[in-house]
C-alpha cells in the first residue's frame, strides 16, 4: 500500500466512526455541529489523497476509478451539507422542534450515516458492501423520525418496510451471484471480490446470473429510489429534516445506484447472460416519465423536489443503460451534476420552510422579496435542476439525449417528453414560490449561504468547461462501464 493511498482510506472510514462514537457524548450544540463540519471536512480531504495514490486491493477494501468518484464526491457533499446543518439545527433547537438528547444521536448518525456509505462505496468484497448499505439505510431510517411527529414516525416505518424489503431482495440476489461463482472462483472471500467476479464472470452460469441481476435491480432499485420502488422517497424527505434530505439526494440514492453499476459490469462479461442495460432503460424511463407527471400535483415543497429527484434518477438509470462510452459519461456527469444540485436546493427550500414556518407551497410567495437571498438562490437552483443553460445538468442532458439520438431515435423521444414535462411543472411552481405575491410568515432565520453558493457555482462551472483530468477521468471510468 502506498502511504498516502492507505491514510486517505483509513481516513474516509475511520474519522466519521470515530467522529459519530465521540459526537454521541457531547451535549453542547454548539461543540458538537463544530466537531461535525470538522470530522465531514477531514473525511473529504481523506478522500482527495485517493485521486492519487490508490492503496492496493484486500479481501475487504479497494479503491478504483468507479469507486472514487462516488466517494470524493459523496464526502463533499457530506461537509458541506454539515455546514447548512450546524444552521438549520440552530434554528430547529431555537423552536423547540429538537431538544438536546436528540441533537446529540441526529450529529451521531450524521456521522454513523456517512461511514456506512464511504464503506459501501470502498468495499471489495459484496457481501460487506450489502451490510454497509443496510448499515446506511438504518441510520438515515432513524433520522427521519427524530421530529417524533405521528407523520415522521409513519414516514419512517415506510422507509424502514420497504428498504428491508428492498435489502432481503437484494441480500438473495447476492446469494445467488455467489452460487454462480462458487464453481468456478471456489468458495470463500474470493468468490465475493468484485475484482475476481468481473475477470471470471464469462464463466458463470448465465441463468444463475440472469436470476440474481433481477433480485438485485428490485433490491438496489428501491433504495435508487425508481418507480414503481419510491413510494418511501417522497415521505422521508417531507417528514425528516432538510439535511438528510440533501444526503438521500446527494448520497444514499448514489450508494444504491453504485452498487447497480457493479453487478451490470459483472453481468456484461458474460455474453450469454440477459444484457442488463436494457432493464435499467426500461425502468428509467418509467421513473423518468411517471415522476414528471407526479410533479404538478405537489403541494409540498419537500415532496415536490423528492419527485424531481426520481425524476432524475430515471435519467441517470437511462444512460448507464443504454451504455457505451457517451452515454456512461453522460451518467457520470449527470449523477454529480444532480448531487450538486439538489442538494443545494434542499439547503435553499430547509430555510425558506423555517422562515415561512410550512412546508406547504400554496403558503410560500414572493420569496425573492421577503427573502431576497433564499428566493435567488431557489431559483437559481431550480434553474439549475431544471437543465437550462449555461447548468452543468443542461450540459449533461443534452449528452444523454444526443447519445440516445444517434443510437435508438426512438427511445430519445419519451425520453424529451420526460425532460420537458419536469420543466415545465418545476417553472410553474417557481413562478408563484419565487415570483408570485408575498405570503405566509416571516420568521427570522439565520441562513448559511455557502454551501449554497459553492454549489452553484461548481454546476455553473461544470456546464461552462469542464477541466481535461476530469473528462480523462470520466472516460476512463465510462469504458470500464461498458
Amino acid at each position: 500500500m502506498t502511504d498516502l493511498g492507505s491514510i486517505g482510506l483509513l481516513g474516509v472510514l475511520a474519522i466519521p466512526l470515530a467522529a459519530a462514537a465521540l459526537l454521541a457524548l457531547i451535549p453542547s450544540y454548539r461543540i458538537s455541529s463544530r466537531l461535525n463540519i470538522f470530522a465531514s471536512g477531514l473525511a473529504f480531504l481523506a478522500a482527495v489523497l485517493l485521486i492519487d495514490q490508490r492503496p492496493a486491493p484486500n479481501d475487504f477494501l479497494f479503491v478504483d476509478d468507479l469507486n472514487i468518484v462516488f466517494i470524493v464526491l459523496g464526502t463533499f457533499v457530506g461537509f458541506t451539507t454539515s455546514i447548512f446543518s450546524a444552521s438549520y439545527i440552530r434554528h430547529e433547537l431555537e423552536t423547540g422542534r429538537l431538544t438536546p438528547p436528540y441533537l446529540r444521536f441526529y450529529h451521531a448518525m450524521y456521522q454513523f450515516m456517512l461511514f456506512g456509505m464511504n464503506l459501501a462505496l470502498a468495499a471489495q468484497n459484496v457481501g460487506l458492501m450489502w451490510v454497509a448499505v443496510e448499515l446506511a439505510t438504518l441510520t438515515t431510517v432513524v433520522m427521519v423520525g427524530i421530529y417524533r411527529t405521528h407523520e415522521a414516525i409513519e414516514a419512517a416505518w415506510k422507509y424502514f418496510i420497504l428498504g428491508s424489503v428492498g435489502i432481503a431482495l437484494a441480500l438473495f440476489g447476492t446469494i445467488l451471484v455467489y452460487l454462480a461463482a462458487q464453481p468456478v472462483i471456489g468458495e470463500g472471500m474470493d468468490a465475493m471480490s468484485w475484482i475476481q467476479l468481473a475477470a471470471r464472470a464469462s464463466q458463470f452460469d448465465p441463468a444463475l446470473l440472469n436470476l440474481a441481476f433481477v433480485f438485485l435491480l428490485l433490491g438496489y432499485g428501491t433504495k435508487v429510489g425508481l418507480a414503481p420502488l419510491h413510494a418511501w422517497l417522497p415521505d422521508a424527505h417531507a417528514e425528516g429534516p432538510t439535511p438528510i434530505s440533501a444526503v438521500l439526494s446527494g448520497l444514499l440514492l448514489n450508494v444504491a445506484l453504485y452498487a447497480v453499476l457493479r453487478f451490470k459490469v459483472v453481468m456484461a462479461a458474460n455474453a450469454h447472460a440477459i444484457a442488463p442495460g436494457r432493464l435499467l432503460v426500461v425502468m428509467g424511463l418509467t421513473s423518468l416519465i411517471f415522476a414528471a407527471f407526479m410533479l404538478y400535483r405537489r403541494r409540498d415543497i419537500k415532496r415536490l423536489f423528492a419527485y424531481s429527484s426520481i425524476e432524475h434518477m430515471g435519467i441517470i438509470a437511462f444512460a448507464f443503460g443504454m451504455g457505451g462510452p457517451l452515454a456512461n459519461f453522460a451518467g457520470l456527469l449527470h449523477m454529480t451534476m444532480h448531487s450538486l444540485t439538489k442538494s443545494a436546493i434542499f439547503f435553499a427550500v430547509g430555510h425558506v420552510a423555517q422562515a415561512k414556518g410550512t412546508q406547504k407551497l400554496q403558503d410560500m410567495g414572493g420569496l425573492t422579496v421577503t427573502h431576497p437571498g433564499l428566493g435567488w438562490g431557489l431559483v437559481l437552483g431550480v434553474v439549475a435542476i431544471a437543465g437550462m443553460p449555461p447548468m452543468g445538468v443542461f450540459m449533461s442532458e443534452f449528452l444523454v439525449v444526443s447519445s440516445t439520438f444517434a443510437r435508438q431515435p426512438l427511445l430519445a423521444i419519451p425520453l424529451v417528453i420526460g425532460i420537458l414535462t419536469a420543466f415545465g411543472a418545476l417553472v410553474l411552481r417557481l413562478q408563484h414560490v419565487a415570483f408570485g405575491e408575498p405570503k405566509g410568515e416571516n420568521h427570522p432565520v439565520s441562513a448559511s449561504y455557502v454551501p449554497l453558493i459553492v454549489h452553484l457555482i461548481l454546476v455553473l462551472i461544470a456546464g461552462v468547461f469542464l477541466p481535461g483530468p476530469i473528462v480523462a477521468w470520466f472516460q476512463n471510468v465510462a469504458r470500464t462501464l461498458g
